[in-house]
């Protein structure tokens, strides 16, 4: 979450973390919400080296595409920077840092060139993961939800991509947009709604809805194998992008702190189960996310001391099989 925000172009460190009266952070809507279609209908085509993602590493939103990248062998075709661990007063920025990849397209610094470069009176704030496209030269999309299913469904056509994999099957999408919708403001957005809120009450309402979830959830991993049965999805990776963040960051950072993941068998074993997929290790930088959290968040955090621990083995047997029937 951006300290500052674009103002008409202008970026502004007055404007912090917004809230409503009562205290409950309040997340702002995404902007940029065209689409790259596989026909090109849509204006953006999907072509091999025309787009470029901008992420942060330590960010769960930037996280989902991340994976849908690399799962869906789009890395040829898409290319990637991602900003540093640290966001001060002047928001994401590609300082010199192990993990950080600059911007070779538009050779910015701060991030929130990007978004000047896209449209010079831009008002909101600057966040991950962003789609570039490099031939109209603007953003495409800012919104996660939107780009994994861009990733997933319409580069299927380009080189290197792996068409015969799907994350949102046609038999499967309402399922899977339901779920997603269901996730989202109780788990994935509560634990920004608990660490950012500024009264008991807010923090409680926030807190009390995600255990709420996490314990439904708990449930429901009981009796299959991922979120939609014996297929991963995308409603499994945007939740595994809150869950690999929970206990290290979520649970003392931002007070989510009734239960750790590690306590629930049917999460933990599922988490572990899709943290040990082929290649998605490599996506969880696990340094720039406690890095990032407890030293950007001076509010939470005024000490920007970053805690050693804890120690959790990922790669420990999960034992899930038995439940992919």
């Amino acid at each position: 979450m951006s300290p500052g925000m674009l103002v008409e172009g202008e970026w502004k460190t007055e404007e912090r973390i917004p809230r409503d009266p009562e205290g409950r952070f309040a997340r702002q809507e995404t902007t940029f919400r065209e689409w790259v279609t596989a026909d090109g209908r849509s204006g953006f085509n999907a072509e091999a080296g025309r787009y470029h993602l901008y992420v942060a590493w330590a960010c769960p939103w930037a996280h989902r595409a991340v994976i849908l990248r690399k799962l869906k062998g789009l890395e040829e075709a898409v290319s990637l920077s991602a900003v540093g661990s640290f966001m001060g007063d002047d928001g994401w920025a590609f300082y010199d840092e192990p993990g950080v990849i600059p911007d070779t397209v538009n050779g910015a610094y701060y991030l929130r060139e990007v978004y000047q470069k896209a449209d010079p009176n831009y008002t909101g704030r600057v966040t991950t993961p962003v789609l570039w496209d490099k031939e109209t030269g603007t953003i495409v999309n800012n919104e996660s939800r939107d780009i994994i299913r861009m990733l997933d469904h319409e580069f299927n056509a380009v080189p290197g991509a792996r068409a015969d994999l799907s994350f949102c099957p046609e038999d499967l999408r309402e399922e899977v947009d339901r779920i997603l919708d269901e996730l989202y403001e109780p788990v994935n957005n509560g634990v920004y709604r608990s660490g950012f809120a500024t009264t008991q009450e807010a923090y409680e309402e926030a807190v009390t809805q995600l255990f709420d979830a996490l314990d439904y959830w708990e449930g429901v991993l009981g009796e299959r194998r991922y979120l939609c049965g014996g297929r991963i999805t995308e409603a499994d990776w945007a939740l595994f992008a809150t869950l690999v963040r929970f206990d290290p960051v979520y649970y003392g950072h931002f007070k989510c702190n009734i239960r750790r993941i590690v306590d629930y068998p049917n999460l933990w074993g599922y988490l572990r189960d899709l943290y040990q997929q082929p290649g998605v290790a490599g996506t969880v930088y696990h340094d720039h996310i406690k890095r990032h959290y407890y030293r950007s968040h001076e509010s939470i955090n005024p000490t920007r001391i970053v805690p050693k621990g804890p120690s959790i083995d990922f790669e420990r047997p999960h034992d899930r099989e038995r439940l992919s029937s």
